[in-house]
């Protein structure tokens, strides 16, 4: 097992301690997204089926794959003993017997683990782990952290790929594609996950939408872009687009106030020993002063998982450390629930404060 791994499963254990835990076992799906989790804790990335990572609290960490899937990913990859079983449950469940294993941690046990696998379980007292488990990742390495700049890197090009093929009477589809291109051969692969939001000439409504052949894009588009480079770490970097001679409504334009007032704030907000309850009253002031509130999360935690904990938001008291990555997005939408402004950032927490890690800078950009 590499340093870095050694690092990851130090921390790990260090929460399971916290909780008096056993052993955890965290679950891993191609089918749903988070396939993170297991790669964190393990080096093998998941193309097909599921499979969980189990760390003893004494003793060594080991990767437990469904029989059918042998041949899942590159398995020479996986720096723990490879173990496959016809139900996955079933021997985790046979292991735990035979280790007198009473209080077990999981990670994944409202949305990844598969029913049978928990139903093998029982008799074992199992403690849901998602919070924790985030909380002892959040703080990235600084392999990590090189893998994440990598990521954005590739991100914020890819809004430049995506800004370069738009012009209004395109598809949404077909502008998207460009990008697409861009993210696969830089090595994303499939861990894309990006969206459009439109509306009218004047401005987006807030629904995030795929980008499809039937989707003409008017002279205001938001792209929704998050990927995650070949180190596997997500990050999410977006910004509005307007083709030249946009007549935006007010209401965008007030927004675009609100989202440069943010900017500023997270620079000093984002800082170690401030909450995420502190840092989300301190981002979205000014949207709240003009009239407007935030649809979806004003941020997260992010890593090889596209979403993890903690949230940014209200009642969040979780403190920020040093080396913690945060996704910011703000999804301000006006009173009439029609306009919308969404712009994407991913961010670095230090002692002093926010440092946005990409170069982009924040406004409303137009085609040459």
């Amino acid at each position: 097992m590499n340093e870095e791994l050694q690092r990851r499963h130090a921390n790990v254990r260090a929460a399971m301690a916290e909780h008096d835990l056993d052993a955890l076992v965290v679950s891993g799906s191609e089918y749903t997204g988070f396939e993170g989790a297991v790669t964190y804790l393990s080096g093998f990335q998941i193309v097909h089926r599921y499979a969980h990572v189990v760390v003893p609290a004494d003793g060594e960490a080991f990767i437990v794959f469904p029989s059918e899937a042998r041949y899942v990913g590159e398995h020479a990859t996986a720096q723990l003993e490879q173990v496959f079983h016809e139900r996955p449950g079933t021997l985790i469940a046979e292991r735990a017997r035979d280790a007198g294993w009473r209080r077990v941690g999981v990670y994944g046990l409202d949305y990844i683990m598969p029913v049978r696998d928990y139903q093998a379980l029982e008799g074992l007292e199992l403690v849901p782990f998602d919070v924790e488990f985030d909380l002892a990742r959040a703080v990235k390495s600084e392999a990590e952290l090189a893998s994440v700049r990598d990521s954005v890197r590739i991100n914020e090009r890819g809004f430049e790929v995506f800004l370069e093929a738009y012009s209004p009477g395109k598809t949404a589809a077909e502008v998207m594609a460009a990008a697409e291109q861009w993210f696969v051969a830089e090595g994303c692969g499939r861990l894309t996950m990006n969206m459009v939001l439109t509306g009218t000439d004047a401005f987006a409504r807030p629904e995030f939408k795929i980008a499809r052949r039937e989707e003409v894009l008017g002279a205001f588009v938001l792209p929704s872009l998050e990927v995650a480079g070949p180190g596997m770490h997500w990050v999410e970097v977006s910004r509005a687009i307007a083709a030249p001679g946009a007549r935006l409504s007010s209401d965008t334009a007030r927004m675009l106030d609100a989202y440069l007032e943010y900017y500023e704030a997270a620079k000093t907000a984002m800082r170690a020993g401030a909450t995420c309850h502190d840092v989300h009253r301190a981002v979205s002031a000014g949207f709240a002063e003009r009239g407007y509130h935030l649809g979806h999360v004003t941020g997260h935690s992010i890593g090889m998982t596209m979403i993890e904990f903690p949230k940014v938001g209200e009642g969040v008291e979780t403190e920020l450390r040093p080396g913690m990555v945060l996704s910011m997005h703000p999804h301000a939408i006006a009173p009439n629930g029609e306009d919308c402004l969404y712009m994407q950032d991913t961010w670095l927490v230090t002692e002093a404060g926010g440092e946005p890690l990409s170069r982009l800078p924040l406004r409303i950009f137009s085609p040459e």
